[in-house]
């Protein structure tokens, strides 16, 4: 396998280094360095960046207003794009629902619903887990009775991310009990200011409150918001799944994280010594620097298959797993290498956190991220889970 970047490759690689440095704002950049919580206008302001440079629905097919990108471009522009400290690109419409409406959606659906999530008319958030229906989701009891023209819809969801500022939801319902439980789930589209629907926030360990409960009380969400065929919505969640997934291994994250790493493991914050020198340290930065790249060439490899024949399945799963051990051991690097600096700050001193007296190397969101990423081995699919189905569909392929 050849692992260098071929001259167009390198060619595009300079084209996203300029247009980060041209058309990243500054007042983003330094945001995302600082830690800070973004706003909705922000990452709309990125958003809207992107579209505009044609370069927002990155894997979407040219039909569909997409730019086509293969693995690799995609690949350089996620690591160009962390290492720039851009906004990340909130994924529920554009890579998560895209791709579904795009294989399973009717010509109508995708007509109305893909110019949408391109120009900004709607925030998506993903109605998937319920309590104690997250790992096991196929247990889920939030139920949808077509009554007429309508399904009614009564449960509630959980762990909703950014549900506070979306105006749609994609959810599945459970639509037939009297079958299996993967037998009996649809996908439905629902508008979030529908009467019945209510939204709480969660705080999470790190302060902030981006994830949700959301209820429904006798919801009425038309019938054409049905994607595909009812009790059909497993298959199409699956679907949906091995692309969060494969998003989630996160290499660009995980590349500018390690370099924020090295570049405080280097300094003299403490007083003392730098931290690189001490040999136990920089033994576990060069694993973890190992197993990154590792990673890296597995998730081109994987993207670059399923760009040619559909979703990835066991590939995701392993991606999953490999991506976030990965980020949280960076993660706890990070911890250890700000030592004193990396204690929680007041929510109001964050975003001054890259200033003295907070620390000169970037200390002062990485006990925010260090919290805020132990979420990481649950979402998108616990990690006991998907080491269930790797060695299930191993051994399977063994025998």
């Amino acid at each position: 396998m050849d692992l260098n970047y071929s001259q167009e490759d390198l060619g595009f690689q300079s084209e996203v280094r300029a247009f980060m440095k041209d058309k990243l704002p500054q007042h983003l950049a330094d945001r995302v360095r600082g830690g800070a919580e973004f706003t909705k206008d922000d990452v709309e302001e990125w958003h809207a960046i992107l579209n505009a440079n044609g370069w927002l629905a990155q894997n979407w097919p040219k039909e569909f207003g997409g730019a086509e990108w293969n693995a690799v471009q995609r690949h350089i522009f996620e690591e160009e794009a962390a290492l720039s400290n851009a906004p990340r690109i909130v994924p529920f419409g554009l890579s998560m629902l895209a791709p579904v409406l795009q294989k399973f959606g009717s010509k109508e659906q995708c007509d109305h619903w893909l110019p949408r999530i391109l120009n900004g008319d709607d925030w998506w958030c993903q109605g998937y887990s319920e309590p104690g229906a997250g790992s096991d989701l196929a247990s889920l009891k939030t139920r949808a009775v077509l009554d007429g023209d309508h399904y009614i819809v009564n449960g509630q969801k959980t762990w909703t991310t950014l549900a506070q500022h979306a105006n749609m939801i994609f959810c599945l319902v459970r639509t037939n009990t009297e079958v299996k439980n993967q037998e009996g789930i649809s996908f439905l589209l629902i508008e979030m200011d529908t009467p019945g629907i209510e939204v709480r926030p969660i705080v999470l360990l790190d302060g902030g409150a981006e994830v949700n409960e959301v209820w429904f009380t006798d919801v009425k969400v038309p019938v054409e918001n049905l994607i595909g065929e009812q009790d059909k919505g497993w298959t199409y969640a699956k679907y949906l799944l091995t692309h969060e997934r494969t998003n989630i291994a996160g290499v660009g994250f995980s590349n500018a994280g390690l370099e924020a790493v090295k570049r405080m493991a280097k300094s003299e914050m403490s007083g003392g010594r730098p931290l690189i020198e001490n040999p136990h340290f920089a033994a576990r930065i060069a694993q973890v620097e190992i197993d990154l790249m590792a990673m890296s060439l597995s998730n081109l490899r994987i993207v670059s298959q399923a760009a040619k024949g559909g979703a990835p399945g066991l590939e995701a799963s392993m991606l999953k797993v490999k991506g976030t051990i990965i980020r949280q051991e960076i993660n706890d690097l990070a911890r250890r290498a700000a030592g004193s600096y990396a204690l929680p700050f007041a929510s109001e001193a964050v975003e001054g956190a890259n200033e003295p007296p907070f620390g000169p190397d970037g200390a002062g969101p990485v006990a925010a991220q260090y919290f805020n990423n132990r979420k990481l081995s649950i979402f998108g699919g616990s990690n006991e889970v998907q080491r269930e189905i790797i060695a299930k569909t191993t051994l399977g392929r063994m025998q």
